[in-house]
């Protein structure tokens, strides 16, 4: 099969298309043929060598952990799923990605795609859509009612975050730039904060959640955002211990954990007219164009997902 690979960490030319062999799959996978997959921040960080310690990888590496596509192999122990099944996926974080034609899928991380989803659609979906609902539903507890600001509301986290906040009843402050507002309010944004020009920490205050993607000061100032017993998750770095005493909120720091079932509740979603993923680039499925939808990411602008169409 082709698979775009690294051989070593460093810069995007380490990015290289290969014919390799096609996976084997274990009594509990399924294989899975791409259609699409996306880029996410987890590629180039792991690529430049940032996550070598929490992720020790042998080389050859293939990046990539959002699988959309059709099933064209079941283990034996696979029981929901079957040949020819259109599925997506956040597959488990080994060094078989989905850079690739085939890749090898736990059966508890798939979920069935609508029938109205197209490939490209699903494939944006899995890492940056679980992400949010992780940040949102499973730390953060949000119900009805929640004042949530969510920063960088034009990425991809960003984009379902603000999406799945307003399907729990919230109202929903997010952090953008002026030319992506129109966008984020037709997704349910209540208020569109423009962090070129105003100062967040002054325009809203006791807040109930804040979803941090960006650190730094960014994550400093947004304590002061919430009420007491307020509660910030961060998916850029963990929150101090000295802001979390000091504030008396619940904080931390959230490593997404792929779900089948979760993913499976955001195709419901999908279903209802209530969730809509936002692609900002498509790109060919080639080495030049990975090297490009990489140089992109790391801008930390781009708008919505970036997507690789295999198929």
């Amino acid at each position: 099969m082709k698979a775009v690979i690294i051989d070593q960490y460093g810069g995007r030319k380490q990015l290289k298309e290969r014919e390799i062999e096609r996976p084997s799959i274990t009594d509990h996978q399924v294989l899975v043929e791409i259609h699409a997959t996306s880029i996410n921040p987890i590629d180039w960080k792991l690529r430049e060598g940032h996550l070598q310690e929490m992720l020790p990888f042998e080389f050859p590496i293939i990046l990539g952990w959002d699988a959309a596509g059709i099933i064209t192999e079941t283990g034996k122990n696979v029981s929901e799923f079957k040949v020819g099944d259109r599925v997506f996926a956040r597959p488990a974080t080994t060094r078989q990605g989905t850079y690739a034609e085939f890749v090898p899928v736990d059966q508890n991380l798939l979920a069935k795609m609508p029938e109205n989803m197209g490939f490209e659609e699903a494939a944006s979906i899995p890492l940056a859509g679980l992400t949010a609902w992780q940040c949102l539903v499973d730390f953060c507890k949000i119900k009805k009612g929640d004042k949530v600001l969510i920063h960088a509301g034009a990425g991809g986290v960003g984009t379902f975050a603000i999406q799945i906040a307003k399907y729990f009843g919230a109202y929903v402050a997010t952090t953008a730039s002026e030319e992506n507002e129109e966008t984020l309010k037709s997704l349910g944004a209540d208020q569109v904060i423009h962090y070129k020009t105003e100062a967040f920490e002054t325009v809203v205050r006791d807040f109930d959640i804040v979803l941090d993607s960006i650190g730094g000061e960014v994550q400093a100032k947004s304590f002061q955002v919430l009420k007491e017993n307020g509660r910030l998750v961060s998916i850029a770095q963990p929150p101090s211990e000295e802001n979390l005493e000091r504030y008396k909120v619940k904080a931390g720091f959230l490593w997404l954990e792929p779900k089948g079932e979760q993913l499976q509740e955001l195709a419901d979603i999908y279903n209802q007219g209530k969730l809509k993923p936002v692609i900002g680039k498509v790109f060919p499925f080639s080495e030049s164009s990975l090297q490009e939808a990489h140089a992109l990411s790391e801008t930390h602008h781009a708008h919505g997902k970036i997507v690789i169409r295999m198929k």
